[in-house]
């Protein structure tokens, strides 16, 4: 098996771990580490080999896929003690799969260049659900060779992908789909409500919205486990007010303002506030629910969202 089909994959959480067991699947050889052992003992059972460290992981595949919480857990596992430099080539690859802002991923990407590795940024997009069946969207940026390079092992674990522009581009439209998302959900919430009190069948009220100009990839998804009361998107409120950081921190940087994501991030806080940073994102509709007093259930939908 070429150097090309080995990758150390560091970062097994909610998404990194479905994305690690599709290039397994699909015939890769597998390195892995993670803190959590459980995580790293799922995708053994896959298949995988276990690493005491990222160097040791990156040392045995000679390129590297991350997928991590945060740009400082980015940073530490790249170029701290033990981390990947200490183990890739000269000439390896790193693949980015974390969601960072643009400036954060362009100084990684150079901390890489200088040790003779090269990045490529690959965040994902469409949440944990698609990840799981290899159907989540891959958005690229780096140079188009490395890209080629890497595109077997991207369409192992993404149904589409799009290549942006260099380091850098694919965190501005990551940042961007997140930001959207987040909004979208806090209106989907919003709609459902009136509905609610307006005297309307809420399953019958999602189906309508669903086929309607108002419909959203967000309320299709994300509006069924509010009505089933789960709420598990299998992503944080921490996490989605980090992507609301970088989105509110690009608008400062690029003079835009954004009145919508500002009022969206507050909703956020309080969300944090109330039920704490590791309480599902979509737990943000029941802020809305509690205030009203009135809760946004209807029978026949899933805990988790079915693909």
């Amino acid at each position: 098996m070429s150097a090309r089909e080995r990758y150390a994959f560091i970062g097994l959480g909610h998404l990194g771990g479905h994305l690690a067991a599709s290039l397994i699947r699909n015939g890769f050889t597998i390195t892995v580490f993670d803190r959590d052992p459980a995580a790293v003992e799922r995708l053994l059972t896959l298949g995988a080999i276990a690493a005491r460290s990222p160097a040791e992981a990156a040392a045995l595949a000679g390129n590297a896929i991350t997928c991590l919480p945060s740009p400082d857990v980015s940073e530490a596992v790249l170029a701290g003690p033990g981390g990947l430099l200490e183990g890739l080539p000269k000439g390896g690859s790193w693949i980015e799969m974390s969601t960072n802002g643009q400036d954060e991923i362009v100084r990684l990407a150079f901390l890489a260049s200088a040790s003779g590795v090269e990045t490529l940024e690959c965040p994902v997009t469409g949440g944990v659900h698609l990840a799981a069946v290899g159907k989540i969207t891959a958005l690229v940026g780096g140079d188009r060779a490395l890209y080629k390079r890497h595109r077997p092992a991207i369409d192992a674990m993404c149904a589409r992908s799009f290549l942006m522009g260099p380091i850098g581009s694919a965190a501005v439209i990551k940042v961007i789909t997140n930001m959207l998302a987040f909004i979208h959900l806090v209106a989907a919430g919003e709609a459902l409500m009136l509905a609610r009190k307006g005297g309307l069948d809420l399953a019958q009220s999602y189906h309508a919205i669903s086929a309607s100009s108002g419909n959203s990839f967000v309320h299709e998804a994300e509006s069924q486990l509010v009505l089933n009361g789960s709420y598990d998107i299998g992503f944080t409120m921490d996490l989605a007010l980090k992507d609301l950081g970088f989105a509110l921190g690009m608008a400062e940087k690029f003079g835009v303002p954004l009145e919508l994501a500002s009022r969206v991030n507050a909703i956020f806080e309080q969300g944090k506030n109330t039920y704490g940073g590791s309480a599902w994102s979509t737990m943000i509709v029941k802020l809305l629910e509690d205030a009203v007093g009135t809760d946004l259930r209807a029978p026949g939908f899933p805990a988790k969202v079915d693909v």
